[in-house]
């Protein structure tokens, strides 16, 4: 259930680029309802094509998102730890995990309906919180939050808080005891092998 929610994440930042003067929020709900309508419409994705997606995500995605920040707060203090090569490893295969993991997630979407919640922004605010809920045919909406920061080149996401849980806090957990067990290359080497798994479930659908 958690990974098809946060998959929610993905699916509100699939579609067009960012307008570096466009406002938060504004994007938050311009991108999720012309992605949640792409996906409803796509017959592929409906049916499953978890690499139409993948490719979807890694051409759209990418750009709405700082997931530098995600994975040094995701890694927490241990990121000070890390050399500038074992950052960048780890950064690409954290960004890997997370495009496939939420893409397979998402060709499972039918009629969720997001509502975006009233937003309000202090003027040079940069670090900020779009609370949105996700209505559910069956079940009890879900809270679904996203933070982003405004840096040179516009808003970026580098956080969703699903029903309460951060995404980053959620993996941070995951990380610390890898890093506990076999250093910074082990906590590397055990994302990549989670990608490697992925990937080969996804080929054999």
């Amino acid at each position: 259930m958690m990974k098809k929610l946060f998959a929610l994440f993905f699916a509100a930042l699939l579609a067009g680029s960012v307008v570096a003067q466009e406002a938060p929020d504004a994007l938050v709900q311009r991108v999720t309802e012309e992605v949640l309508d792409i996906v409803r419409k796509d017959v592929d994705i409906q049916n499953g094509n978890a690499n139409k997606v993948v490719d979807l995500v890694d051409r759209k995605v990418l750009p709405h998102f700082n997931f530098h920040r995600m994975t040094a707060l995701a890694l927490g203090k241990e990121w000070r730890k890390a050399s500038p090569q074992q950052r960048d490893q780890l950064t690409a295969e954290f960004r890997t995990l997370l495009v496939r993991t939420y893409s397979n997630a998402l060709t499972g979407y039918k009629n969720q309906k997001v509502v975006f919640k009233p937003f309000r922004m202090a003027p040079g605010e940069t670090d900020v919180l779009v609370r949105t809920e996700v209505l559910q045919p069956g079940s009890k909406p879900v809270q679904l939050d996203y933070g982003l920061e405004k840096g040179d080149n516009g808003w970026k996401v580098y956080d969703v808080v699903v029903a309460g849980i951060s995404l980053v806090t959620n993996y941070r957990d995951q990380f610390t005891t890898e890093v506990r067990n076999g250093g910074i290359d082990g906590l590397i080497a055990s994302i990549a092998a989670k990608n490697k798994s992925i990937e080969a479930k996804s080929e054999k659908k």
